[in-house]
């Protein structure tokens, strides 16, 4: 069976960054910092190495505001600016990626989630086995029987991943991928300032949509006073933020009908344009991809 591998540009760049700083900060005699795109890249080969897939995208979020800004004025209010030294090096990547003939994907109001999302499940519908690179568990939704969630981690330069599909998200978390929605909507997300239910907590979040369902089904049962289970101080907050809990959902919800022109054939993986390739792996000094690939002009490859 044929595979699509999705990327999430912004998360993967991140996790790079943090992975490879300090004393390891890779940077050209320019000062100019590498270390993301080294590490992104590290991760990038390892996947395709790994998975030889047919099709690919990378996806990147853009600094206008989504549907979800628009929606509530909070969301991601409380996230710092990205470092500099992590901000001047996503043009590079975005360059070495046109130069491999990888397809990137930008869409103005929408994340790079909403991006992943929309492509896995048309990847799924064409009857292929998808693959999303994410550091983001929010992801974690969009896994079904033919689409995983892989998870990178960079240690010491070393790529390690671990995968999540239907049934490991069954394992951990006890319900369904669509059902951690219902979760974020119950317990927010400090990371994206989703507020979700004041007091309510993962533990408690997990039980309830565990017991019920859904967000729906719990208030159609505190409404009809019934839920027996939910008791004291939690039933007390619960009919206090019904409506958090529902703007919180939405908010947490990934959008699968985002209208991206390109068709998944657009998506097929293309040879490198190697002397371009060479170039800036040359200028950047990654010396080791250059002979990994033996990209030297030297061997005409």
């Amino acid at each position: 069976m044929k595979r699509l591998v999705l990327v999430d540009g912004n998360s993967i760049m991140n996790r790079a960054f943090y992975g490879i700083m300090g004393s390891k900060m890779l940077m050209t005699e320019d000062g100019t910092y590498t270390n993301a795109v080294y590490g992104f890249l590290s991760i990038l080969f390892k996947i395709l190495e790994d998975l030889e897939p047919e099709y690919i995208a990378v996806a990147f979020d853009l600094k206008a505001p989504t549907a979800r800004h628009k929606m509530y004025e909070g969301y991601k209010a409380n996230r710092h600016g990205m470092p500099d030294e992590l901000a001047s090096q996503m043009p590079i990547i975005k360059e070495i990626l046109k130069d491999m003939n990888i397809t990137i994907i930008e869409k103005e109001g929408y994340e790079a989630d909403d991006v992943l999302g929309t492509l896995s499940k048309r990847g799924e519908k064409e009857g292929l086995e998808v693959t999303i690179l994410s550091g983001d568990r929010d992801t974690f939704q969009l896994t079904s029987d033919h689409i995983i969630v892989r998870i990178p981690r960079t240690k010491a330069g070393k790529t390690e991943v671990e995968d999540f599909d239907k049934n490991k998200i069954k394992e951990v978390y006890g319900l369904e991928p669509v059902q951690l929605i219902e979760v974020k909507g119950l317990q927010g997300d400090t990371s994206d300032n989703i507020p979700g239910v004041p007091g309510v907590g993962e533990k408690t979040a997990l039980s309830l949509i565990q017991t019920y369902g859904s967000i729906e089904k719990i208030y159609e049962e505190l409404e009809q006073g019934k839920a027996e289970t939910i008791k004291g101080k939690t039933r007390e907050k619960m009919l206090e933020n019904k409506d958090l809990a529902f703007l919180s959902k939405t908010l947490g919800t990934i959008n699968l009908e985002v209208p991206i022109e390109q068709t998944i054939e657009d998506l097929k993986i293309k040879e490198w344009d190697k002397p371009k390739v060479y170039e800036k792996f040359k200028k950047l000094r990654f010396n080791r991809y250059i002979e990994r690939f033996s990209l030297s002009r030297r061997r005409k490859k």
